[in-house]
This record gives C-alpha cells, structure tokens and sequence, in this order.
C-alpha cells in the first residue's frame, strides 16, 4: 500500500469490520431516568426539560420529574415544575395544594422535634446523639431542597464523629450536597478528607470517592485529571451511587475526557488495555467504538459516532458545558495523528476522511501549525501539506562538530594543567606568598 492509499484507507470507514449501527434516535427519558434516583434524577429530568427543543420529550420529563418530586417532600421545587408543565398534561399534573400544605404541615411539626431532640442531647453532652441529631437535620433539610443548611448540617457532625467510619460517612454528605449545590471546590475538599482516613473506605465507598473527584475536576476543565479518575473506578460500584452517577455516566465522562487529553500509548494502556474500565464501556457500545476507532485511525467512523452521540450528551447536566470543548480537542487530535506518520498528504482526502470542505479543513491545520501542534506547511494552491521532519543528516554532523569542538577544548585544557604541573608552577606561586 503506497502513502496515497494508506491516507485514504485511514479516513474510510471499512466496511467489512462488524460494528453496531449508529443509533441517532432521541434520548429515551424513561429508561435515562430509570438509571438514576433521589434529587439528581429529578434536577437531570428538569435539566433535559430546559435544555431540549422536541415538546414531547420535554413534557415527558416534566411528568417524570413531577411522579419523582411527589414521592419526596420538597414542595418549593414542586411548584416550580408545575409552573413549567403550565396545565399541558391534564388536570392530573396541575398544583395539590392539600399535598404541599400536609407536607409542608408535617415538616413544620418534625422540625420542631428534631431541635428539641438536638437540644436535649447538647444538655446532656453525648457526643454520638448530638452527631445524630446534626445528621438528622442534614437528611430534613436536604430532603426539603434547603441545600445549604443541609450542607452547613452534616459539616456540624464533623466535631462529634468518634471514629474513621463516622469522618467518611459526613465527608459522603458533604460530598452528596456540593455536587448538587454545584460547589466543586468543597466536592474536592471532602474527597481530600476521605482519602486522608484510607482504613475506613471499602471498595465501592473509593470508587464513590473517585467518581466525584472526577465531576470536580471535569467541572474544573482538568480533563486529564478527570479522565485519571473515572478510569480508576472499580466495576464495584455498580449502581451504588445512582444518587449520583450512572455506570453509563463512568464510561461516558472518562473515555471522552482520556480521548481528549491522553497520548496514543496512554489511550492504549489506560484506556483501551484497562480491564476494569471495560465493563463500564460494555454498558455505552458507542463511546466504546469511537474509542477504537480513533486508536485504530477510523476517524470517519469515531466523528460518525461523535456525531450521532453529542445531541444527548448535550442534554447531561455535567457535560452539556465541557461538549463542544472535549469535542474540539478530539478532533485536533485526530487531525494531528492523521498527518504525523506522512511526508505530504493531499487535502482532498484528509477532508473526505474528516466530512468536511478543504477551506474548512485548511483553516484547522493553519491554527494547528499557528500552536505549533503539527510541523508543517500548506501548499494552498496544490492543496498539500508537507511534514517539516527534521534534517537528520544535517542534525548528525551539527552533533558531530559539536563533540569534535567539545574534545578539542578538553584536551588542551588537560595539556595546560600537565605543563603547569611538569613546570612546578603552582608551587612556585605557592612559595612566593
């Protein structure tokens, strides 16, 4: 195969290798909802209402979020959904003022119990009861959407836990809160402190710690630290952190971010050759594909499947800000491994393999070469672009002066110190003063 066949090969989907089709169906809100639970699957359903254009995919996650927010006792962000479902889905989904008033009449009447109950125990100075009766008033106040005294609540059992169990068990809500406050900064705080208590984490409370330290470091745009930490995550959570994170979301955050940041050997090694990180990639075949793909060169197929997935990767509420950015540095990327194993390559088929125009494809090669990305330079009017590789043989005989120069000097620096040895003259100096 000569370079011209080799470049077109790369960028042409093979037709006889078996993959599964490319599904660009709207994202199924029930079977999305069902894989989450708690406050996060109700503020990811609000989230896809507020973020998608379809009416009908929209009013479905209003109807789920308002079944989800009925199960609860948060009657603030009840109201606010039945604000945004505006009557379109019947009499059966408008304002229960008998349910918010029963709630909120109940709320009122445990608050009062749980202040006596905290009271009592801060008489009587009984450590563990007063841990309790703080963590009490965390789960009330969380539970009725009041984020930050929850927060402010579960931080307070920090001067009463006794053992390491009870430090990880408050860093977990403290943890749990922030992310959905969207504090990351105190998200990679209480991850620090859980980590700094290593005898009392099990298995599925790391892997916790570590899908979390991930959501800060992505929400901070640290990809590569992202993409480190949601490869770390053991199969053993399996659907423990629904409160939280999805398997599905495992698989999604961290292959994308290591496409992204990773080199072609990190991306085989820490990635694709990962045995754990493989059964979170068997529940997304997609992100698991594209993956191969982009190591293995298909690059119209990795941008096919990248295409077909960024519409509901768009609609994940961790994601939606870090899209077209992950999405940008993958395709420089592969531009960049496109043209590195070449001396020339003809625009036309590098844009064939990349769905794009010439014009467009000239523009991203000129800010690459511009960020000094990729060595080379664009014949505009040929449409090639030709690899600057370093002249070898002019390279070796530079370095070939050089030591010749550097032994010259070393040799005449080692016959001045014989003379002056053989001549005695450090000694006469030496006598002299």
């Amino acid at each position: 195969m000569d370079a011209d066949d080799e470049i077109y090969a790369n960028g042409d989907d093979d037709s006889s290798r078996s993959r599964p089709i490319i599904s660009s169906e709207q994202l199924d809100i029930e079977a999305y909802g069902g894989l989450y639970s708690g406050r996060t699957k109700i503020t990811r359903l609000l989230f896809i209402a507020d973020h998608c254009d379809n009416p009908t995919m929209q009013l479905e996650a209003l109807r789920m979020a308002y079944d989800e927010i009925k199960k609860g006792e948060n009657t603030q962000l009840f109201r606010e959904v039945v604000l945004k479902i505006d009557g379109r889905l019947g009499p059966n989904y408008a304002v229960d003022n008998a349910w918010c008033e029963t709630v909120d009449r109940r709320a009122d009447q445990r608050k009062e119990r749980l202040e006596n109950e905290l009271n009592a125990y801060r008489t009587n100075l009984i450590k563990e009861s007063i841990r309790m009766g703080y963590n009490d008033f965390g789960d009330f106040y969380y539970s009725h959407g009041a984020l930050g005294d929850a927060f402010k609540s579960y931080v307070r059992t920090r001067d009463y836990c006794t053992t390491s169990k009870h430090i990880i068990h408050m860093c977990m809500n403290a943890i749990l809160v922030s992310i959905e406050m969207g504090q990351f900064t105190h998200v990679t705080s209480y991850v620090s402190k859980a980590e700094q208590t290593p005898e009392a984490l099990d298995p599925i409370t790391i892997a916790k710690v570590r899908c979390a330290a991930g959501l800060a470091h992505l929400e901070a745009k640290k990809y590569k630290l992202a993409a480190r930490k949601f490869l770390e995550v053991s199969p053993e959570l399996g659907n423990s952190y629904t409160e939280v994170i999805a398997a599905q979301d495992v698989a999604t955050y961290g292959g994308l971010c290591a496409l992204a940041s990773f080199e072609r050997t990190e991306l085989k090694s820490k990635v694709i050759d990962n045995l754990n990180f493989r059964n979170f990639l068997e529940l997304v075949p997609e992100v698991r594909e594209l993956i191969h793909d982009f190591y293995s060169s298909h690059y119209a197929s990795c941008l096919d499947y990248l295409g077909n997935l960024k519409a509901n990767l768009m609609l994940d509420i961790h994601l939606h800000d870090h899209v077209e950015t992950l999405y940008d540095q993958i395709r420089s990327k592969a531009l960049i491994q496109y043209t590195h194993p070449f001396v020339s390559v003809d625009l036309h088929m590098m844009a064939n393999a990349f769905k794009t125009s010439v014009a467009g494809l000239e523009k991203e090669l000129e800010a690459l070469i511009t960020d000094n990305q990729i060595q080379a330079r664009i014949d505009s009017h040929n449409k090639i672009l030709y690899a600057r590789h370093a002249d070898q043989r002019n390279s070796t005989f530079q370095r070939v002066l050089q030591t010749g120069n550097e032994f010259d000097r070393d040799v005449r620096a080692m016959l001045l110190r014989a003379n002056l040895i053989k001549h005695e003259h450090n000694l006469r100096t030496s006598r002299k003063l």
